[in-house]
């Protein structure tokens, strides 16, 4: 797609209808919404700024910015990626090669873990929090910005992952409560956590071939590979959180669509019990398994 010469001189809103159907006829998932934010992101503007300057020209220059955008999309580039930000929680994320692209799946173990800390009337409570395979801290930043008096640590094997969550923590304002440590899943962590929560790799190995090319070839391969099985992360994830749970604390994972029975069978192993149900997403899988640390 030769953009800067197709769309130099249409309006904003020819322009994106334009795109839009460039993606549409390239089978690129939601090309409405991708051409919309990348042509925002091309012109500096946001959805109002978009609509209010609707009907002027494409310059050359902007139309070099969107070609570029473009032919990355087109060649399955998530737009987050292109972008180099997601939102999640409401929280505006940077993202970079090392860490996965923040789902709205995930959002499942978020809304599981405030559920529980919230029915237990603990909310106010300095609570400490663990987040194994951080990434880009997500899931720990969303849960921080949501209980003003817990802490969290984070970890990942990934320095440059944990470089990310920290910027991301800095420009949330949360960098105070939070701290990030490098190693493997918990292996560094000591002390007492009142929640763990992890998004670990849980794709099998023989099925990465098979995932979307947006996931594929975009995602980093450590954060997606479970092993054989899909379950090697919760192997060594669970005795370690287990070991590391507060009296009455919890662990929360995301799982795969057929996971949640493995996993559950892996916590009642390790000494857990089971009093939550899986909690479904969306789209009606079951995303979060929970196991708890009988009280003293």
């Amino acid at each position: 797609m030769n953009a800067s010469a197709s769309l130099a001189g249409l309006t904003v809103e020819a322009a994106r209808r334009a795109l839009a159907a460039q993606f549409k006829a390239s089978d690129i998932d939601s090309p409405d919404l991708d051409a919309r934010l990348l042509i925002g992101a091309a012109l500096k503007l946001d959805h109002t700024g978009l609509a209010v300057q609707s009907a002027r020209l494409i310059t050359g220059s902007e139309a070099n910015v969107i070609a570029s955008f473009a032919q990355r999309r087109l060649s399955h580039e998530p737009v987050a990626r292109i972008l180099g930000h997601k939102e999640f929680w409401g929280l505006d994320l940077r993202l970079s090669d090392a860490t996965l692209v923040p789902r709205p799946d995930t959002e499942t173990i978020v809304a599981a873990a405030l559920q529980i800390v919230r029915n237990h009337s603990v909310s106010n409570r300095p609570l400490r929090i663990a987040d194994i395979g951080t990434g880009s801290g997500a899931i720990l930043l969303a849960l921080l910005s949501e209980l003003p008096a817990a802490t969290g640590i984070g970890t990942d094997i990934s320095p440059a992952a944990l470089e990310t969550a920290g910027l991301n923590a800095q420009r949330l304002g949360l960098a105070d409560r939070i701290s990030f440590v490098q190693c493997d899943y918990a292996s560094a962590l000591s002390g007492r956590f009142d929640l763990i929560v992890s998004n670990p790799p849980y794709i099998r190995s023989a099925d990465i071939a098979a995932l979307d090319h947006d996931v594929r070839d975009h995602d980093p391969h450590l954060a997606l590979d479970g092993g054989i099985d899909g379950l090697d992360a919760y192997r060594a994830i669970t005795p370690q959180a287990a070991a590391l749970l507060a009296p009455g604390g919890v662990l929360i994972f995301e799982v795969g669509h057929d996971q949640s029975e493995q996993v559950s069978a892996l916590m009642h192993a390790a000494g857990l019990t089971l009093p939550y149900p899986p909690k479904a997403d969306l789209g009606g899988i079951y995303r979060a398994v929970m196991g708890r640390k009988a009280a003293i």
